[in-house]
Parts: C-alpha cells; sequence; structure tokens
C-alpha cells in the first residue's frame, strides 16, 4: 500500500463521525486540513452567498464562482466558455494545472493528437502530463457532482505544497462543473424551494418528489447520458468539440443512484462490457478503483463495485471515453434528493453525499498523477491497435442511405463527422446485398482510419451477449436507429473511386427540391423524408391546405408511372385561397427550407389505388395547442 501513503497525508483529518447527518459547518468538513490554502482565493460562499450544502447552488452561482476562481488565480486556472444551452445558460470548462504547462496548452494539445495518431513518431510520454476530464451531474437532479465540483475547484486553485505542485506539473485537468445546465438551475429551485427551516427527513415530503419532468432532462427532456454518441443536443455538441481536442486519459462522471444505497463506482459487472473495449481498460479502471476505495475508507464511507451497472453502450459518459483511449469512471453517489432523508442506511444529508464526490475527486487526481505514463502508454496503444485492426479488418467500408430521405442519411454521417471520423459522399449508384445506393442520398465510411473502433460500433450488428442483462441500453445500431439501409464492403466489392466528396458538418445542405414538370393540379410530398411533417406544418402556417393520403396509390408524373404510399401530403391547387404562383413560390420556399423533396401534379387521377378527390384523400388541420 505504499502508493497511498502520500493520500493518507493529504486526507489529514478528514476522518470524522459517520453520522450520514453532519451538520453544514463550512470547509473543515470537506476539505483535507493538513493542506495550506492561500487566503486570497476566495472560498465559495464568498461568492454563492451560503456554505457549500446548506443550498442546493443555482447555475448561475455555479458559474459565478468558477469565474471568481480563474481570476483569483490565473497562474493555475484558465477558464473557457465552451457554449450556451437552450435556456442561454453558459457551459464553461476550466483547464487547470501548472503556470508553465497553461503558458504552453498549443503545445500539449498538439503532443495529444500525435498520442492518439497511429502514424506519427512516438510522443515524449515519460514527460508530457496527462489529461483529467472531470464532470459533474449531466442529470440536473443529481446534483452533489456540481456542488462538490465548487470544493474540486477551490483545492485546486488555493492548495498548497509540494503535492499540489507534483500534481499540477504532471497533469491538465479540464474541470466541468455542470453537465447539465438547465437540468440542475431546474432541480436546485425545486429543492431550494421546498426546504424547511427545520430540515424534513420523511421521504414523503414534497421536497424529494419533484414534480414531472424534474431536473435530469435538458430543456428538451432529453437524457444528455445517452447523447455522447448521437450529440443531438447543442450541450453535447458543445462539450464533444473540447473532449475530441484532447481526448482525455480518464474522465469521471459523477452520478447519483436511490437514496437506499451506498456509493458505487467503477468497474461494472464484468461480463457486461463492450467487447471493443480492450483488456487492459478495465485492468486499469480497476486499479483506479483501489485509489477510491482507500479514499473512502479513511473517511467511513460505504461503497460497492463490479456490481448493478454496465460498460456497453458508447453513449454514456462513462463509456464514451473507453472508444477514444480513454478510461470513464462512473461515480453513483445515494442521493438526498433534498437536504436530509431518512434512509436504510440512517439519516442521508446533502453534504455527507457532496463530500463523499469530493473525496473521489481527490483519489482521482491521485490515481491519474500516480498512473500519468501507463495511462498515456495505453491510449498510444489503443490507437496503434485500432491500425492494426482497421488494416487487417475484412470490411473496407460501410455505405448507407435511403433512397427516399437525405436528410436522415445527411444527420448520421454529420454525427459521424462530429467524432471525427471520415465520412464520403457516394460518387456513383451503388448496389450491394440487394440494396440499392443513390448518390444523391448515401454516403461511404471507409474503415481504415483512427476512429475505426467507433465505426465499428456505429456500424455492428451485435446478435448475441455473454450477459443477458443489462442496465439499460446495450447498443444502437446508428444506421437502424435513422431507419437507413446500410452494407459492409469487403476488398472485392470496395473500390476507393466511390469516395465522392468529403462530408463536412459545416458544408451541410439543407435545401430540398422541387421535381420538374407541370404542377397545374398542385403537388404531392412523400411522408417518409424526416423533415416532412415539418414541411407541412410550415405550409399550414403559410394558410396552405393540406391533404394527406391514407391508402397507397400510383399517378402518373412527368409521363411515367410513380407510386407514393400512404402519408403522402397532397397539396391541391383549387382548395386554395392563394393564386397558383403564390402557391408555387410557397412550395419552392419550404424546399429551400426543408430537406424534402415534392414531386408536380398535373392530373386527379391516379392509375392504381384511390384518387386525389376520394374521401381516402383527408383534410388535415392546424392545431395549435399552448402548454402541455
Amino acid at each position: 500500500m505504499r502508493q497511498f501513503l502520500p493520500v493518507i497525508a493529504l486526507l489529514g483529518l478528514l476522518i470524522s463521525s459517520p453520522c450520514l447527518a453532519q451538520p453544514v459547518g463550512g470547509l473543515s468538513y470537506y476539505l483535507p486540513d493538513s493542506v495550506v490554502y492561500d487566503p486570497a482565493i476566495p472560498v465559495p460562499k464568498t461568492i454563492i452567498g451560503h456554505e457549500v450544502g446548506e443550498w442546493h447552488v443555482t447555475h448561475d452561482k455555479l458559474v459565478q464562482y468558477m469565474y471568481a476562481l480563474a481570476k483569483a488565480n490565473p497562474n493555475r486556472i484558465k477558464l473557457e466558455r465552451t457554449g450556451t444551452t437552450y435556456e442561454g445558460r453558459e457551459q464553461v470548462l476550466l483547464f487547470i494545472s501548472s503556470a508553465s504547462n497553461l503558458a504552453r496548452l498549443s503545445e500539449i494539445k498538439a503532443q495529444r493528437q500525435a498520442l492518439t495518431n497511429a502514424a506519427a513518431p512516438e510522443p515524449p510520454t515519460a514527460t508530457m502530463p496527462a489529461v483529467l476530464w472531470m464532470g459533474y451531474s449531466i442529470h440536473g437532479n443529481e446534483s452533489s457532482g456540481s456542488n462538490a465540483s465548487m470544493l474540486a475547484a477551490y483545492y485546486l486553485a488555493a492548495a498548497q505544497g509540494p503535492q499540489i505542485e507534483a500534481l499540477l506539473n504532471q497533469t491538465v485537468i479540464l474541470l466541468d462543473p455542470c453537465f447539465n445546465p438547465d437540468g440542475l438551475h431546474r432541480f436546485s429551485g425545486w429543492a431550494n424551494q421546498h426546504k424547511s427551516k427545520n430540515l424534513v427527513s420523511d421521504p414523503n415530503s414534497r421536497e424529494y418528489n419533484e414534480a414531472w419532468p424534474g431536473g435530469r432532462f435538458n430543456h428538451y427532456w432529453f437524457d444528455l447520458n445517452r447523447d455522447w454518441m448521437p450529440a443531438v443536443h447543442r450541450e453535447s455538441q458543445n462539450r464533444l468539440a473540447f473532449f475530441h481536442a484532447w481526448k482525455p486519459n480518464v474522465l469521471t462522471d459523477h452520478h447519483e443512484m436511490g437514496s437506499n444505497s451506498t456509493f458505487f463506482f467503477q468497474p461494472g459487472v464484468p461480463s457486461r462490457v463492450n467487447p471493443l473495449t480492450p483488456l487492459k481498460n478495465q485492468e486499469l479502471t480497476g486499479k483506479i478503483g483501489k485509489y477510491h476505495a482507500a479514499f473512502l475508507d479513511r473517511i467511513g464511507s460505504q461503497y460497492f463495485t463490479k456490481e448493478g451497472y454496465d460498460d456497453f453502450y458508447y453513449g454514456k459518459g462513462s463509456t464514451f471515453p473507453d472508444i477514444q483511449g480513454g478510461i470513464g469512471i462512473l461515480f453513483e453517489q445515494a442521493s438526498s434528493r433534498g437536504h436530509l432523508q431518512e434512509t436504510d442506511n440512517g439519516l442521508l444529508s446533502f453534504p455527507f453525499t457532496i463530500r463523499n464526490q469530493f473525496v473521489t475527486t481527490l483519489s482521482t487526481l491521485e490515481a491519474v498523477k500516480d498512473m500519468r505514463k501507463e495511462l498515456l502508454d495505453y491510449q498510444r496503444s489503443f490507437y496503434k491497435q485500432a491500425a492494426t485492426d482497421a488494416a487487417a479488418s475484412a470490411q473496407k467500408a460501410f455505405v448507407f442511405g435511403s433512397p427516399n430521405d437525405a436528410y436522415r442519411s445527411q444527420a448520421l454521417a454529420t454525427m459521424l463527422a462530429r467524432h471525427g471520423v471520415e465520412v464520403h459522399k457516394l460518387r456513383s449508384v451503388l448496389k450491394s446485398d440487394g440494396k440499392t445506393f443513390l448518390p444523391a442520398t448515401a454516403f461511404v465510411v471507409p474503415v481504415n482510419q483512427a476512429q475505426y473502433k467507433l465505426i465499428r460500433t456505429t456500424f455492428d450488428i451485435t446478435l448475441s451477449y455473454a450477459d443477458s442483462l443489462f442496465y439499460d441500453v446495450t447498443a444502437w445500431t446508428m444506421p437502424l436507429a435513422f431507419g437507413l439501409d446500410v452494407a459492409a464492403l469487403d476488398a472485392a466489392a470496395y473500390n476507393p473511386g466511390i469516395l465522392g466528396e468529403a462530408h463536412k458538418m459545416e458544408n451541410e445542405v439543407r435545401v430540398g427540391n422541387v421535381e420538374t414538370g407541370s404542377a397545374a393540379y398542385g403537388y404531392l410530398l412523400d411522408w417518409r423524408a424526416f423533415e416532412a411533417p415539418k414541411a407541412v406544418y410550415w405550409l399550414q402556417q403559410q394558410g396552405v391546405v393540406v391533404k394527406i393520403a391514407t391508402v397507397p396509390f400510383s399517378i402518373i408524373i412527368n409521363g411515367a408511372e410513380q407510386r407514393f404510399e400512404a402519408g403522402t401530403a397532397i397539396l391541391v391547387k383549387q382548395m386554395q385561397t392563394k393564386t397558383n404562383a403564390e402557391i408555387d413560390a410557397l412550395v419552392k420556399s419550404c424546399a429551400a427550407a426543408n430537406l424534402v423533396r415534392f414531386w408536380p401534379l398535373s392530373t386527379g387521377g391516379s392509375q392504381t389505388g384511390s384518387d386525389v378527390g376520394s374521401r381516402y384523400m383527408q383534410k388535415i388541420e392546424l392545431r395549435v395547442r399552448y402548454g402541455i
């Protein structure tokens, strides 16, 4: 246990009564008081107006405190604004390291990019700093994490002495105080609003039973901890831009669980690990776990590991780093939900939950410092092995697309490009696996690239598992989730000549099209297009009357018979109050704003199925509802 001697000295008088209902009494309950702290660095109370754990910090105060720390100690902290949420709240990231490291962040970032490039010369892992990303409270109502982030930031800004100097010299710490600002702010309002002067610990109290949707989700009620791979939401996209620029060696993901539990840290269930994750990843996770156990033992906290949670779906914060050569660490703290709650383990106070999150932050810092070179070498070997596997793969490329909808194909291409995957438009018509792929709506992904394993997890269809039980999501085979056709191309089927222009996120084409031909009668819109509902709603808002086919039919378009499925939108000019010219202009504007395809209609008589004037072609009403 020799490696933990600095840890024991660091924790000092953190040993305290095991009573969960520890009262709030300033920072002494949380911080290692054997450490000297710089008095010029503001403690949280001076900025947020209350002790940590006395109230649930609101997001505005949390960010205000981070700005105050960055201003007070610019030699250790550089604050970056990574973006804003849907509700306009700031997402911030603190770069914390030694003054010399902060002065050469660009150089360190370049070293890291070489580390993850198998073709680059060997980087100097013997002297490079490791990168640790500390992330808190992606579920807004699991707020002990974000409240603990204030303690972590203060400790890193104010602690003095050779141990903290060694840590800062050997690491670059990216501290993300809140993954989900909108959810955290929503929950803090609830918990604080229902707090009593004399704390009520009855679990049936309104304080512990949020109204739907609660603070777990973001503005659009989406679980951001399932969005690391899809990256649908603004918060995720802002965060991932920095993640991929730095590709941390370790990322911590601080959560909460049921109040009657204790504290969980990874590794999870051994049989529930994605087969694309190297065994070395789990070995290193277990090694880091020994630090967590030692720290939690020192303060008498209960914990468990290797059960309950899995490491399969790469769309979570604790697993996404595993497919990037890093180590994702999930922490799950029994939740007080409010300020003090009765549980099977006794009274569970909010300060107690914060302390566990902070103490395992300290244990992670110690582990990353001690394991620095091992973590860097592992990440280097991960990408070198991925390059070897990609070159040997029987599958040389994946092609995907939809003959009916350019939007869904482009959305998947953009998702992949956001993660640094090279995606190309299909140059010419390709037939494979009984499917036809068209240049206008299909893309090709060569497998021989750095993100080989992410490509595999995107396109592989897994039909058997070592363990039949899962925490929740096993995996999303993305082309199926997007409703796209997909085919794997082997060496015989793949020709680099099929690769067209590289797809760039910033060059997304958002324009649909109106097929040429006579539209004297009206227009048809294929409902299978992802943005068809949006396009129809847009037309209705402009006062256009739209019908929907409830049965399939075929009709002559430009001299050829075309089949349309049930759900096709129909715009008949005779039904409109606008002129034909006005309708033509609106359809062109609608196509320009949405990736949809309009067909010109010169007749109302079908070849097969019902005619346009049939009762099976039903008018749809525009209904606007306010509220829920």
